[in-house]
């Protein structure tokens, strides 16, 4: 099996490394190709971004708000299947079925940075078939879970598990004061870390995951209900948190009888300051 990449980023890296395929990098920028068919190594190559040569898989690794065009241009280079990793899942699917009707056709999602690989893959197969199964079954003897999933199930929780989550853990870090040494809790070391880990990443992706799946605005709403909110209020949104968070969430008015602890004495599980999984998806 022969692949070619379009887009030489990370993440069109990630993908010629986790195949067992022949694969080659086509990229506006040829120095990028030529990296990533380095880091690969062994049979990969580069590829012209207008060229007319064929290959069983074309793989669009380009960002989210160019993968329409992108499969647009690049659709009849494929032989058997056209799949994307840009992230997006819907518009990415319509695109295929309507240039590419007849190719075995999926999107993918690795939902982790390629450092940190192997992970969970969301994966729709729109067009299933021997092609696409083959490269699955490769990611999955890497060590990567294939989660199975829909379109629109996928670019919905995109808006809560990347846009709403980047927005809120953004919002922290340009709120937040540096205060002095020992005065630390742990839930502001936990979002320090998250804040931290975040801020190491692309600006340009993570503002093409605002534009396509918005979230700002429900963080926004919700800290404006909080700033806004009076005693009682805010108990109340206090409340609705934490019936959707706890796992006795429905026990809280219980609990409200007994001894509340403070900020500093509460414990946050380690797993809190682990670095983020939702890193660098296109490039």
């Amino acid at each position: 099996m022969d692949v070619l990449i379009v887009g030489a980023g990370s993440m069109g890296t990630w993908f010629g490394r986790a195949t067992d395929a022949t694969v080659a990098f086509a990229d506006v920028d040829a120095d990028a190709a030529a990296t990533a068919a380095d880091a690969v190594g062994g049979d990969a190559g580069t590829a012209a971004l207008e060229g007319e040569d064929s290959y069983d898989v074309v793989c669009l690794a380009v960002p989210m708000p160019y993968v329409v065009d992108a499969i647009a241009d690049h659709t009849d280079r494929a032989e058997r299947a056209i799949v994307d990793v840009s992230g997006v899942m819907e518009p990415a699917l319509e695109a295929m079925a309507e240039h590419a009707p007849d190719l075995e056709r999926a999107s993918l999602h690795p939902l982790f940075a390629p450092e940190r690989a192997p992970g969970s893959i969301a994966v729709v197969r729109d067009e299933a078939g021997p092609t696409i199964d083959a490269l699955l079954e490769q990611f999955a003897a890497r060590g990567n879970d294939c989660l199975e999933t829909t379109a629109a199930e996928h670019d919905e929780s995109m808006e809560t598990v990347q846009a709403a989550t980047h927005a809120a853990v953004l919002s922290f870090a340009l709120a937040a004061e540096s205060v002095p040494e020992g005065f630390e809790t742990p839930i502001y070391k936990g979002l320090g870390a998250l804040a931290e880990k975040m801020t190491e990443g692309t600006p340009r992706v993570y503002a093409d995951i605002q534009r396509t799946f918005g979230g700002a605005d429900a963080v926004a709403d919700a800290a404006a209900a909080i700033a806004d909110a009076d005693a009682d209020e805010f108990e109340s949104l206090y409340r609705d948190a934490a019936r959707q968070w706890q796992p006795d969430g429905d026990g809280i008015d219980e609990r409200a009888s007994r001894t509340e602890p403070t900020d500093t004495d509460e414990r946050i599980d380690d797993d809190a300051t682990e670095e983020p999984t939702d890193g660098d998806p296109t490039e």
